[in-house]
This record gives structure tokens, C-alpha cells and sequence, in this order.
């Protein structure tokens, strides 16, 4: 299994020699260090880790410039592992945005925007309440939240998972199946069909998507042959 890491540019639109208008996200990825292969026998899973933005010694720490000096490569900004049984990679081999290609589908997984504590209107959608004549002040607010006290229906606590205001954003999201427009070898830029999860020049992983809908198997299966 073939991934990178990378940073999240920004968008733009692709337009296709049939005119086709495509939103895509621009992608920095790579050039990454493989700076650790994990295996089941010495950590008890298989994994790669990546390291991708050198950074200058003085940035770093000593235990991550010793960590990259085993792979023969300066201390790195960023890095991240997948699991993988059979990469296929070694240590201190360099990882290109030539591992993808056109047309391949890709998960992408980052870090969406932080939104703070928000309220359930914008966290979970909610309606909220009516806003005719005779309602008290409390248009945005939840409603009632003690029909689900504890998981049996009874008791002093609210129901485990019950929808209410709080943190939204800053959590690990994933894109899945997202198809490969184009790729710049020679800037490292890899461009996506749709939108990536985080701020521009936040780290995004990239991927071989893990499935695929029976459309998009489908597809891949014709351009694979």
C-alpha cells in the first residue's frame, strides 16, 4: 500500500478537454523519508512511518534527530505511520508523489477546523425552536434532554451519545475514495477531485483507498485493465 504525507494547499478547478468544470484540492506531497518499518515479530504490528519537512537541528529535539539519523536522513517536522503488511519499502528510501497515479482513488485523512464550543444548531443541525409569537427566548437552544436519562431510560444522568452543545472540530477526519486529477512530478503537487479536511498548510496522510463503491470499483477495474 502505497502513502505520503503532504500539505493541504488549498483549492482550485480542474478543467477536463470536455469542458467539465472539477473542484480539486492541491496537495504539497512529499518528497518522505521512511523513517521506521514496523514488524509483528519487533512491535507486534506491521507499519511504515514516514517523516516529511526537514527542519533545521535546532527546531528539533535530540531523540527525533537520533530517531532520523537512523535512516540517514536530517531531523524531519512531521511524522506519521500507516499499517501495512507488505510495503515493500526500506528504511531511509525516499517516498515521491510519483507512487500515485491518474485516475487512482485515494483516502485522505487530516485534522478538521477547530469551531470551538458551539451550540447544537451548528453542531448536530438541529431545527431549533419556534419563532412565532408567545416563545420564550430560547430559539437555539436544545429542547428537552431528560427523556433519555441513562441508557435503561431511567435514572439521574443524561443518555450516553445525547446530541448537545459542545467542542466541534479539531478531530482526525478521513476522505475516502477520492479520485486523482492530476499529478506535478516536478513541484510535488498532487491535485484530488473535492475537498481535503483542514486549514490550508495543515498535514494531510494520502493513501490507496481502503474500499470502494460499486461505481468507483468499477471504474478502477476498467483502468486497471
Amino acid at each position: 500500500m502505497s502513502a505520503i504525507l503532504g500539505y493541504k494547499l488549498g483549492m482550485s478547478r480542474w478543467f477536463t478537454e470536455d469542458g467539465e468544470n472539477i473542484p480539486i484540492t492541491i496537495i504539497q506531497a512529499g518528497p518522505c523519508k521512511v523513517t521506521q518499518v514496523k514488524t509483528t515479530d519487533s512491535d507486534g504490528y506491521d507499519a511504515v512511518q514516514l517523516g516529511f519537512d526537514p527542519v533545521k537541528p535546532r527546531r528539533s529535539s535530540m531523540p527525533v534527530m537520533g530517531h532520523d539519523a537512523k535512516a540517514g536522513t536530517g531531523p524531519l517536522r512531521h511524522h506519521r505511520e500507516y499499517r501495512c503488511d507488505d510495503s515493500g519499502l526500506e528504511l531511509g528510501e525516499t517516498v515521491e508523489v510519483n507512487c500515485f497515479e491518474v485516475g487512482q482513488y485515494v483516502d485522505v485523512e487530516g485534522t478538521s477546523k477547530g469551531k470551538g464550543f458551539q451550540g447544537v444548531m451548528k453542531r448536530h443541525n438541529f431545527r431549533g425552536l419556534e419563532a412565532s409569537h408567545g416563545v420564550k427566548r430560547r430559539h437555539r437552544s436544545p429542547g428537552s434532554i431528560g427523556g433519555h436519562s441513562a441508557n435503561l431510560g431511567t435514572g439521574p444522568k443524561i443518555k450516553k451519545g445525547k446530541r448537545m452543545a459542545g467542542h466541534m472540530g479539531d478531530r482526525r477526519v478521513t476522505t475516502r475514495s477520492m479520485e486523482v486529477v492530476a499529478i506535478d512530478e516536478a513541484n510535488n503537487l498532487l491535485m484530488v477531485k473535492g475537498t481535503v479536511p483542514g486549514s490550508p498548510m495543515s498535514v494531510v496522510l494520502i493513501r490507496e483507498a481502503v474500499r470502494l463503491n460499486k461505481q468507483k470499483a468499477s471504474r478502477a477495474k476498467k483502468r486497471a485493465s
